[in-house]
């Protein structure tokens, strides 16, 4: 009984909600010794984002429109899921449980939303009654102008504010000659009232009243750092993905100034910096391919506390960034990881992570 206990000081629990493996579990190499890797659920379809319920129950969003639940072990799918357009990288994107789920029961889901001619990502809320198998009162309470027709680049996490507000990601849309115009929501972060509206303290009088700052490319990845201050994860072309910490009325520089190049080699804007246009906080060249962003309590492993954590959607890893300033500190992988499309912290401080 003392040996067991001593390693479970070693060991802790790194708990995946999806892991290509043959083996019931495995071992995964860190900087705080060897993590113990449990799958819990497999046979998901193109899953996108992961969020827990106050009651342990963990729900799920498909791209092609499914809100899952996971209770016990079990997997079901929720019904009441509203109009979905699942085109290129579009479809049923990323959750968001606010705080005072327990009261309100109100979840909040970004979307591919049909636009005509093209797509546009959209908030939508809907409401999970107690022992509910079904969501209600699905509405859209807000959608970015039309006129990107591309299906690719929505960008689309939800993040609740220290401030209440609802921030949530845009991508390019594939239309770089857009991100520098503030008529339209592309390469922006919003943020938004509880109802979908403009939230009040917006820095931008012209434009989309909506927008909080713009310039990014294709943020995927959004989280609250121990401060309440708010960061994305977001893809560059050929090198140059970013993080970066959002701050109101900033101009990311997307696509005028970047780290990477484009895909055909070819050099991107006018260089690397530029007046009135934010540096990012790290880069990384050549690309990961980020998705999720989740910034560490420190619950379990009090030497990673504030460190961020990003999956790479291109090499199958954790890359955990952390000091100042920010560099990259490890890289979790093993022969068995896969492809990592979101990544949370568990209420107990263990990592979940999922993948497509």
């Amino acid at each position: 009984m003392g040996s067991y206990l001593r390693d479970m000081k070693i060991i802790r629990k790194l708990a995946l909600l999806v892991l290509l493996a043959t083996n019931p579990a495995h071992a995964l190499d860190s900087s705080q010794g060897q993590l113990t890797v449990t799958p819990i659920i497999g046979g998901l379809d193109a899953p996108w984002a992961f969020g827990f319920l106050p009651d342990g129950d963990v729900l799920v969003t498909e791209k092609d429109g499914r809100v899952l639940r996971l209770s016990d072990g079990t997997l079901s799918a929720l019904g009441g899921v509203g109009p979905v357009a699942e085109v290129g990288q579009g479809g049923l994107l990323d959750l968001l449980i606010p705080s005072d789920f327990s009261d309100s029961r109100e979840i909040y889901f970004s979307l591919a939303q049909d636009q005509g001619r093209g797509e546009g990502p959209a908030l939508a809320r809907a409401r999970l009654e107690p022992g509910a198998d079904r969501l209600t009162g699905w509405e859209v309470l807000y959608e970015i102008a039309a006129g990107s027709s591309g299906g690719r680049h929505f960008g689309s996490r939800l993040v609740e504010g220290a401030d209440g507000m609802i921030y949530m990601t845009v991508g390019d849309r594939g239309d770089r000659p857009s991100a520098q115009d503030r008529s339209n929501e592309n390469c922006t972060v919003l943020r938004l009232t509880r109802d979908g509206s403009p939230a009040p303290g917006n820095p931008f009088t012209d434009g989309q009243p909506a927008i909080w700052s713009y310039g990014h490319r294709n943020p995927q990845g959004a989280a609250l750092d121990l401060e309440g201050r708010l960061w994305v994860s977001e893809h560059g072309a050929r090198g140059g993905d970013e993080l970066n910490r959002v701050q109101p009325g900033v101009n990311y520089g997307w696509p005028v100034i970047s780290y990477g190049r484009h895909y055909s080699g070819d050099k991107i804007g006018e260089g690397t910096t530029k007046a009135g246009m934010a540096q990012p906080e790290f880069y990384w060249d050549p690309s990961i391919a980020p998705s999720g962003l989740m910034i560490y309590s420190g619950a379990l492993w009090p030497e990673w506390r504030g460190d961020i954590f990003t999956g790479s959607l291109k090499f199958g890893h954790i890359a955990r960034v952390g000091g100042t300033p920010l560099a990259l500190q490890e890289v979790l992988e093993s022969s068995e990881t896969a492809r990592l499309r979101d990544i949370r912290e568990a209420p107990d401080g263990a990592l979940y992570r999922i993948t497509p």
